[in-house]
């Protein structure tokens, strides 16, 4: 049995490799960014070589880093950003077009007409969804339907994949077209129920059974990695959507527990257990993991713009020269100063669900200044994961008392701080912040018995920094309506187009 476990964390704005020992501890880590393609306000894409190339090179480094034998390492776990869709040559793996990223709004158009033709009913009851271009099935049509690819699809020449199955037909020996239980179910094609591809929604969006992957379960050996990458094979034993490789990495195996992952977006994800449950509060109902045939579903809430909020302030606004710098600037003056910042960039996901809203600022007075700015974008992370902790308070009947949280952002410091405030709740960071690539490689150690079961993963996990609210009940209203007031001038900024 190898001795090491690498995770492939396949993100919106970088790819990464993760290798842990045994005992999920970090050993190395290496990631590289690529870029990101908007060719008209509202899209956004990238370059399906580019994500391929990233996290390859990424992997080749991290062992290259860690001076290790590749033959040590018992197996590689595949987590990646979700939604995101591609289409490829079945047999030359050529892209018929750039991936379309799941923050890209040009399928709105798509999504109006499904609703209009009496589907959303069907959508929400059988995907656990709710009808919005953030999702895959609109993504695939349009390219299909922009290609002039149907007939192509028809006739198998073609796959289609989120970027596990698309780096799972890469990377494995024998170019699997498959992918797992996780990512159909973020397609709006997929139901939840069944584990089955929904012949209503295929037919409804006009896409071929032929072009889909295999379901696989979560955790579950797939394949052997391509030799000519690492000079070995090595098992490749997990596939999940970043989100809920995140839950899994966080030990949230028992129902009610929660956490929230600050990365591009914020994904806040609760453990419901082996049932599907139901929300009135504009929450998505989702597959937690599959394993062993098994399903156990989650509750889900999604921020579309979180830590790029901090991205944007640096690369286009040229506000700060790094993202580490944005603690020290909100920490520079005691309040807002009454802005507020809605990074509603690519619409507004949950609890609104808007496609039309835009990003807007709020409240600028002749005394704001470059760190208002900042602070308000900092606030705004916290002030939308507040909106879905809301919203799953009010499905579950009860507030939550604690909020595990992971991701890049999450080791800010004066982030964590205000979101325990305005949550009023305990924030726990876990020792290891890397979650997505932890659970990753979790269900990849237990897929190959490096870990013999849940329990024994449950007891890997440790806790870093505990924070409790400080904000008095008065303040953290104040600061609520002041939001919710923001949000309500971001909505509807755009036209819907006919």
């Amino acid at each position: 049995m190898g001795k090491y476990i690498v995770a492939l964390d396949q993100g919106t704005t970088s790819s990464r490799a993760v290798l842990f020992d045994e005992q999920a501890r970090i050993v190395a880590i290496k990631s590289y960014e690529f870029e990101q393609i908007y060719p008209q306000p509202g899209w956004v894409e990238h370059d399906p070589q580019a994500i391929l190339n990233t996290q390859v090179d990424s992997l080749k480094e991290v062992v290259k880093m860690s001076g290790i034998n590749p033959a040590d390492i018992a197996a590689i776990g595949i987590t990646n950003q979700r939604e995101t869709t591609l289409v490829w040559d079945r047999k030359t793996g050529m892209p018929m077009y750039n991936a379309i990223v799941w923050q890209c709004r040009r399928t709105a158009p798509i999504v109006k007409q499904l609703c209009e033709d009496g589907y959303e009913e069907h959508i929400r009851k059988v995907t656990g969804l709710i009808p919005d271009a953030y999702f895959s099935g609109t993504k695939l049509k349009w390219i299909l339907d922009h290609q002039n690819l149907h007939e192509r699809a028809k006739a198998g020449e073609l796959c289609f994949g989120t970027v596990d199955s698309y780096l799972a037909w890469n990377l494995i020996k024998g170019r699997p077209h498959v992918t797992d239980a996780t990512n159909a179910a973020r397609t709006m094609l997929f139901n939840i129920h069944t584990n089955e591809w929904d012949d209503v929604m295929l037919k409804a969006l006009d896409i071929p059974r032929e072009i889909l992957p295999k379901v696989l379960d979560s955790s579950g050996v797939i394949g052997m990695l391509d030799p000519t990458i690492l000079g070995c094979e090595i098992p490749v034993a997990a596939l999940a959507g970043d989100q809920h490789s995140a839950l899994f990495g966080q030990g949230c195996f028992a129902p009610g527990m929660m956490k929230n992952t600050y990365g591009t977006g914020c994904f806040l994800l609760m453990n419901t257990g082996d049932e599907p449950a139901t929300s009135e509060h504009g929450l998505v109902t989702t597959i937690a993991w599959r394993i062993g045939g098994k399903c156990t579903y989650a509750l889900e809430g999604s921020v579309f713009i979180g830590g790029a909020a901090i991205q944007w302030l640096r690369d286009e606004m040229h506000l700060i020269t790094r993202a580490s710098e944005s603690e020290v600037v909100a920490n520079s003056i005691p309040d807002n100063g009454g802005v507020y910042l809605v990074p509603s960039f690519t619409g507004l996901g949950a609890p609104y669900w808007d496609m039309y809203s835009r990003g807007t600022i709020v409240g600028l007075t002749r005394g704001t200044g470059q760190a208002h700015i900042v602070r308000a974008a900092l606030e705004s992370i916290a002030f939308q994961s507040a909106d879905l902790v809301a919203a799953m308070a009010q499905d579950c009947g009860a507030q939550p008392m604690e909020l595990r949280v992971d991701g890049g952002a999450s080791a800010n410091q004066f982030l964590m701080q205000f979101q325990a405030d305005i949550l009023n709740c305990r924030v726990i960071r876990p020792a290891v912040i890397e979650t997505t690539a932890l659970g990753a490689a979790l269900m990849a150690g237990l897929a190959v018995g490096v870990y013999k079961d849940m329990d024994e993963i449950a007891r890997i996990w440790a806790k870093d920094l505990e924070l409790d609210p400080q904000m008095t009940e008065r303040q953290r209203e104040q600061e609520l309506a002041g939001w919710h007031k923001a949000v309500k001038r971001s909505m509807n900024w755009v036209e819907p187009e006919i």
